[in-house]
């Protein structure tokens, strides 16, 4: 009777445990379940991280927000944080505004914020505020993304030093081969002058980022960088930057965001995309 009563305890259990609905998963390099503590005590003994997120993802975000303040629970002053979705020339006005020299809304007016930014940004940005963290506008300013997407590298050429001030310092190292690039010359149907100017583009930007990443470490602390997954997953992008020229001896832990229908394993093609895969489910809301 007692053992009955056992196995039907068990069997209501397991019932409970099937019908729950899990929004994420994290797994390691590997493919190998792993936790969040897991992604925490590898970031501590970082460098630099990537938090590779997809832009509308609201898993993603949160746990964007619970790392920064997980890190810095624990190493302080020593956490340095950084965004893809900040133009270099708006640093003095992200500045500002994180010294309490200017306000809210004029920061959010004048700084070209992402149309997402009061949900999935604005939260890290008033972390910083609120513990007096630096915050660096590490991308390219989109009018000349938009020059070298037109023009290649060459129309960066004439601009003034003022302007060129807020890109990698020139000429940049390009790997036309990367996978990664290969794939958006794939994407422009692999022919013409727009294709190749096109991976030239992320380049730049890519560059970009990582130049005003070494530029701005903590000399014995961690920078947290976050940015769209395509710009360091498989160790590309940005990463390649940082290993290739600016900062080679860097420790580096990446994360990458992917969605899937299933959350019981990696998918194939997501394997070794970077040292922490977050896999949410595909019927997860967007932020937008």
């Amino acid at each position: 009777m007692r053992y009955g009563f056992l196995i039907l305890a068990l069997t209501m259990t397991f019932s409970v445990f099937a019908q729950d609905k899990p929004a994420y998963r994290i797994f390691d390099k590997k493919g190998n379940p792993a936790s969040f503590e897991d992604l925490l005590k590898d970031s501590r003994k970082s460098d630099i991280i990537f938090f590779g997120e997809l832009h509308n993802n609201p898993i993603a975000h949160w746990l964007q927000y619970e790392l920064t303040a997980s890190l810095y629970s624990t190493i302080k002053g020593d956490l340095a944080l950084g965004a893809e979705m900040f133009e270099a020339d708006n640093q003095l006005l992200l500045d500002e505004y994180l010294s309490g020299t200017i306000k809210e809304k004029t920061f959010e007016e004048e700084a070209r914020v992402w149309n997402n930014y009061a949900t999935d940004y604005k939260p890290l940005v008033e972390f910083a505020k609120a513990n007096n963290l630096s915050f660096t506008a590490t991308n390219i300013p989109r009018r000349y993304a938009s020059l070298v997407f037109k023009g290649g590298f060459e129309s960066l050429e004439g601009l003034q030093d003022k302007a060129k001030a807020y890109i990698a310092p020139q000429p940049i190292k390009y790997d036309a081969n990367l996978p990664g690039y290969q794939k958006m010359v794939e994407m422009m149907g692999g022919h013409g002058g727009g294709s190749d100017n096109f991976p030239k583009a992320q380049a730049i930007k890519d560059a970009t980022m990582a130049f005003f990443i070494s530029e701005n470490l903590p000399e014995k602390g961690v920078f947290l960088h976050y940015n769209g997954s395509y710009h360091s997953d498989n160790y590309e992008g940005i990463v390649w930057y940082l290993q290739n020229d600016y900062a080679p001896k860097a420790k580096i832990t990446t994360i990458t965001t992917v969605e899937q229908p299933d959350l019981s394993a990696l998918e194939e093609e997501h394997a070794g995309k970077a040292d922490f895969t977050i896999v949410v489910i595909n019927t997860m809301t967007k932020t937008y």
